[in-house]
């Protein structure tokens, strides 16, 4: 027989299928408890928690864990469930279903590969490898921000927006250099798509849908480009 609070989530797992489902555990007067949390995350293949329910859930008691499910896919955790644990700093709980096989992980200092990861919006797409290689290559920590699927396509800019609050600055081509970031409009009206110059012509970066991967800068990358930014650097505003 399955403990109440797996039973609660697993029931939930199933309310939600095809969706993912996704809940909290609260320790509340000295009991672990189960509380349902809505999935605001775009597509079937996601789960973002609603900020009301987040904040609910820490009314209740202190929160010691995250739930989620994997509709049709085994409760092996994917690349971007290891990034978001160590993010949360909590223990993660994983059903797969309809196996109903559990998985339980936890921080442990996982970090993806920059190249072959998998995709995932908001957690491994194409600004968190951009973070993460000015992390591991030059030491500096960029700042995350929000961001929803498509937000390109509800009015929102928020690469040009958050890459000067970071503190890139626009160059011209001629200065391009290692570390250098391309902007760059993928069926978009702004844009949407950002790339890490490697030297050598090539790029560093991850198109939704795809593994991240190294390509040549050229041709199609070179006609949707936008805008050439560096970080820290002054010389010429955008």
């Amino acid at each position: 027989m399955l403990p109440t609070n797996q039973t609660l989530a697993l029931e939930h797992a199933h309310d939600a299928y095809p969706r993912e489902a996704c809940g909290l555990l609260v320790v509340r007067k000295g009991r672990e408890i189960y509380i349902r949390c809505r999935n605001i995350g775009v597509g079937t293949d996601q789960f973002v928690i609603h900020p009301e329910d987040y904040a609910a859930a820490e009314n209740e008691g202190e929160i010691v864990g995250v739930v989620h499910s994997h509709p049709g896919f085994a409760s092996e955790p994917s690349q971007a469930d290891r990034v978001a644990c160590e993010a949360s700093g909590l223990p993660w709980h994983i059903v797969g279903i309809p196996s109903q096989e559990w998985t339980r992980i936890e921080p442990s200092g996982y970090t993806a590969p920059l190249v072959g990861r998998q995709w995932s919006h908001g957690v491994l797409d194409c600004y968190a490898l951009v973070r993460d290689w000015f992390h591991q290559e030059r030491g500096i920590t960029l700042p995350d921000f929000d961001r929803f699927d498509e937000w390109w396509k509800r009015g929102k800019n928020l690469y040009l927006e958050n890459f000067a609050n970071a503190g890139f600055t626009g160059i011209d081509f001629k200065e391009l250099q290692e570390g250098d970031c391309f902007l760059m409009q993928v069926a978009s009206p702004v844009p949407n798509h950002a790339a890490v110059y490697l030297g050598d012509g090539l790029i560093l970066h991850h198109l939704q849908g795809r593994l991240s991967s190294r390509d040549v800068y050229g041709g199609y990358w070179q006609k949707i480009t936008t805008h050439i930014l560096r970080y820290g650097h002054s010389h010429t505003s955008w």
